[in-house]
């Protein structure tokens, strides 16, 4: 054999897995636990060895910085007038949980429950809710809802604001109750968001399952390498052929390739290495090993219409943020006590509420913050203002990740596809008018809140719409484009365990198998379906079964 040759297929592992985000970290936590497996855990990014990996407010340089972030972008979207957007994803390990915006939120027992009722076995709140809590370290100790000694910490902020007060105290007066907690099933109401931080420092998935395992002799990680397709042998998955250190190289999985690389990587892979819908492929010229139209598709993400308030005699972060003595005084505070602006989670408050009594629960979920700009990445305003985002928690609106090219350095084209439903465009326009309501309401007189965007002059339906289009933006929870089902569904990429529907070998654990989106912030649940499919793997694995649901004759 020769020397090349060794080189491209001399390993073998139990389990690779494919990303070290925040389900990778977790996975190889869990699987390395047994000393007899061996776990390789391939990462594209680079290490977390940055400042602003670890201040708080380090998302405001991480998004959009190649060194955080792989800068990916939608392609022009007809929902928002046009344009394309930004769509960040993380470049490091602890993936997107290095550069989020640290809220801890399951989302609501509804979703899960009917994630079950869709065919998927196991998946209901109360069969879910024992994952979550089995990885949390809750800063109020255990009780039914929560864990405590895990590796994923939970506390409040360290910081409040007098406008978001009065935001919360309008939101009561217009019927959205305060609420402590959003994480016990409902969470409707209004109130400050718990965040994925210790003492002021942002923890992420690396930190927390990853860096505290490294010293283990049968867990290996390789950074910057960069999977380029699965491996087949017929019908079962056997290895990954990827690119570190200048060369391409193979790894085989004695057990399974796991994928954990996200909604937008995950069904890309799958898609360059021939599995996925065989139209899409042949376009391409890549041979169909496995024909599964779901693939890439049922793309579903959270919309935020950022609306905005001028206020006055209030502060808010704009003009501390443009005045060099406060600057000062906040950098000098967090180096003191780990407290003040730079510990700030992108959003502070949060509310749950229903843009029309009809709903059986909240569909609407507000970012509120104390400071507003144009666009992310540009100077906050100088006028004092308040940001009160707005999004449609189940958007009925579907999109897709397609490949462009065979080569799988190229990124994929991504489409969400937003506002392209009727209800989606209703429910637009219904959030912008309970927006409306809140800061008109009297907790907020004191402040004379100006609407500045979209602007008081904007009032007719179609028009709402419009605006909408023009100031929304992505609020970073894309899902669903490898969704779990029953083999019954066509649409199906993953069975209830996880396992790629018709083949072996191989299992998908992130975002991207979420049938539905959870009316909420992402991050966590993500967490549990990883919690979740490493007690599955493991089970499989003590059975000597890793293989899908796949009729066999007996």
């Amino acid at each position: 054999m020769s020397e090349a040759s060794r080189e491209l297929n001399g390993e073998l592992f139990d389990y690779v897995i494919v990303g070290a985000g925040t389900a990778g970290c977790v996975l190889a936590n869990r699987l390395s636990a047994d000393p007899e497996v061996r776990v390789l855990l391939l990462e594209a990014g680079g290490k977390d060895d940055w400042i602003w990996f670890h201040i708080p407010v380090g998302y405001l340089f991480a998004q959009g910085n190649p060194r955080a972030d792989w800068c990916l972008k939608t392609e022009p979207e007809p929902g928002l007038n046009g344009r394309a957007i930004n769509y960040p994803r993380g470049k490091v390990i602890g993936g997107c949980s290095a550069i989020n915006g640290m809220i801890y939120m399951r989302g609501q027992a509804a979703d899960y429950d009917h994630w079950r009722q869709l065919g998927n076995p196991g998946w209901s709140w109360e069969e879910v809710l024992p994952y979550f809590k089995r990885s949390e370290d809750h800063v109020d100790g255990e009780s039914e809802f929560h864990g405590a000694g895990g590796e994923w910490r939970v506390e409040r902020q360290r910081l409040s604001w007098e406008i978001l007060d009065a935001f919360r105290a309008a939101a009561a007066e217009v019927g959205i109750p305060p609420r402590d907690d959003f994480n016990t099933g409902d969470n409707e109401g209004c109130g400050y968001f718990q965040v994925n931080q210790r003492r002021g420092v942002r923890v992420s998935a690396a930190k927390a399952f990853l860096r505290p395992v490294l010293h283990r002799r049968n867990l290996e990680l390789r950074t910057r390498a960069l999977a380029l397709r699965l491996l087949l042998e017929g019908r079962r998955v056997v290895g990954l052929e990827y690119r570190w250190e200048g060369a391409l190289r193979r790894v085989r999985a004695r057990r399974e390739v796991i994928l954990a690389a996200g909604a937008i990587a995950s069904p890309h892979l799958l898609q360059v290495s021939g599995i996925g819908p065989g139209a899409l492929l042949n376009k391409y010229g890549i041979e169909v090993r496995h024909e599964l139209p779901g693939v890439g598709e049922n793309l579903q993400d959270h919309l935020q219409i950022r609306t905005v308030y001028k206020v006055y005699g209030v502060p808010t972060l704009n003009e501390r943020a443009h005045s060099l003595f406060w600057k000062l005084w906040m950098g000098l505070e967090y180096v003191l006590f780990r407290r003040g602006p730079l510990t700030m989670a992108p959003s502070q408050l949060g509310a749950f509420a229903k843009s029309d009594p009809a709903y059986a629960t909240a569909n609407l979920e507000y970012h509120v913050q104390p400071l507003s700009l144009d666009r992310f990445g540009e100077p906050l305003h100088r006028f004092p203002a308040i940001t009160a985002s707005v999004c449609n928690l189940r958007p009925t609106s579907r999109g897709f990740v397609r490949l462009v090219s065979p080569d799988p350095t190229v990124p994929p084209a991504i489409q969400p596809r937003y506002l392209s439903t009727e209800e989606d465009r209703r429910v637009a326009v219904q959030a912008i008018r309970l927006t409306r309501r809140i800061m008109a309401a009297r907790a907020m007189a004191r402040y004379r809140p100006e609407e500045y965007r979209p602007g008081a002059d904007v009032q007719r339906d179609e028009d709402l719409v419009r605006a909408a289009g023009d100031i929304a933006t992505t609020i970073f929870h894309p899902v669903g484009t490898c969704k779990m089902g029953p083999e019954s569904d066509p649409m199906a990429v993953v069975d209830p365990r996880l396992r790629v529907h018709g083949l072996a070998g191989v299992r998908v654990v992130d975002a991207s198998i979420m049938p539905t989106i959870t009316s909420g912030n992402t991050n966590a649940p993500v967490i549990m379906i990883a919690e979740k499919a490493a007690e599955m793997i493991r089970e499989d694995a003590r059975l000597g079964s890793s293989r899908p649901a796949i009729a066999v004759a007996s």
